[in-house]
């Protein structure tokens, strides 16, 4: 704080395990969004990220100066360095806010051992519970358990997770939640022409998935779903399970779901705009809160997602902006997705209700907004217990 009582600019170090452009998730553009529509009301971010093959320099990207350290190993998708401490030493120095994206072990060693986080506030955004790896959880949970005693704020990316999260019951006095934002103006104009194309691929009332194929995705479920329907389903997106996938969609002899591999932004706007609908199966808490069905609601379209207790029947909810079905049910989802693509009325109405919603909860510029108060208001209290 100055000497006139107004805050100076904020310095802000955002840590996660992997960023852009080696990567592209809902992590990822999280960090983005938050650095972008801060960065609009006067915060100066930075991101600390592990690489396989990092830049010699920081990479300087619209949202963020964005620093890389060479990645050594991963286990468990735990990305380690054996020499990240040393650099993140220095950015903890420039940083008035060190923010975490968690869970990430490493990023707690990384904050236990350095020698410069005391005193700076800590916040964490929260953006998954530890679901598959139950063995390492356990042996993690004590090293996590300090990491978060010293932690001076979580934030939850909506209140279903924040209610059924059994972790963030367990730390309530420290939780706020800030439901994820995205920018509309960053978001790419759909091209009439690759719009036609798709719609002449595709027909005019197939179903979209676009995201990383992981494996709480739900989308063997969706393969499975796609034999009971005569539905198209369109399936955009890579990751570690895409050749399961497309072994399972040939043994099923399927001939209406259709995979496109990674898609630039230009493409995913257009098909969101040609699709009658969104489909979203994740099926495990995992999937905190579905980036892809705020893309969905921005551009209008309906939905489909499982209840899972989380934050996707937080964007999506039942009978207003689309439909919630009983997650890993392909009967359930193959009835849903044949709804909404035999009736476009309904899909076109549950989409303008969605769009509705965005406009109302989801904006980056309100996201951004609530983070810098956060910030300030974290600041204001390390300054004022000094004092």
């Amino acid at each position: 704080m100055n000497a006139a009582g107004k805050f100076r600019v904020l310095k802000v170090l955002h840590i996660y395990r992997t960023y852009f452009p080696d990567t592209q998730g809902g992590g990822e553009e999280l960090i983005r969004q938050i650095c972008s529509n801060t960065q609009a009301l006067g915060v100066e971010n930075r991101v600390f990220t592990l690489s396989p093959a990092p830049a010699d320099q920081p990479l300087e990207r619209p949202e963020a100066r964005v620093v890389q350290v060479r990645r050594h190993l991963e286990i468990a998708s735990c990305s380690m360095s054996l020499t990240a401490l040393k650099q993140f030493n220095r950015e903890v120095q420039w940083a008035d806010i060190l923010h975490y994206h968690f869970p990430w072990p490493f990023g707690d060693i990384l904050h236990l051992l350095s020698r410069h986080t005391g005193g700076k506030p800590v916040v964490i955004s929260y953006l998954s519970d530890v679901v598959r790896q139950k063995t390492l959880y356990f042996f993690y949970q004590p090293l996590m358990r300090k990491f978060l005693a010293r932690v001076d704020a979580i934030v939850a990316t909506s209140p279903n997770y924040r209610d059924s999260s059994p972790l963030l019951k367990a730390y309530s006095n420290k939780v706020s939640v800030i439901p994820i934002g995205l920018d509309n103006e960053g978001a790419a104009a759909a091209d009439p022409q690759k719009v036609a194309r798709f719609k002449e691929c595709f027909g005019d009332s197939f179903m979209l998935f676009v995201g990383v194929l992981r494996y709480y995705k739900g989308l063997h479920f969706l393969i499975e779903a796609a034999s009971k329907t005569a539905a198209t389903i369109v399936i955009a997106g890579s990751g570690s399970e895409e050749s399961k996938l497309k072994i399972l969609a040939e043994q099923r002899g399927l001939t209406n779901v259709h995979f496109l591999g990674r898609i630039s932004d230009a493409d995913k706007s257009a098909l969101l705009q040609a699709c009658r609908g969104f489909v979203f199966p994740s099926h495990l808490p995992s999937e905190s809160f579905g980036i892809s069905l705020l893309e969905a609601a921005m551009a209008g379209k309906a939905m489909i997602s499982c209840e899972i207790g989380t934050g996707t029947s937080y964007v999506n909810i039942h009978n207003k902006t689309g439909l919630v079905i009983e997650p890993a049910n392909p009967a359930a989802l193959a009835e849903a997705i044949t709804q909404l693509a035999d009736n476009q009325a309904l899909a076109e109405h549950y989409g303008a209700q969605a769009q509705q919603r965005y406009r109302d909860l989801f904006t980056g510029t309100a996201m951004g907004s609530q983070y810098l108060n956060l910030y300030q208001r974290l600041l204001a209290s390390k300054i004022s217990s000094r004092s």
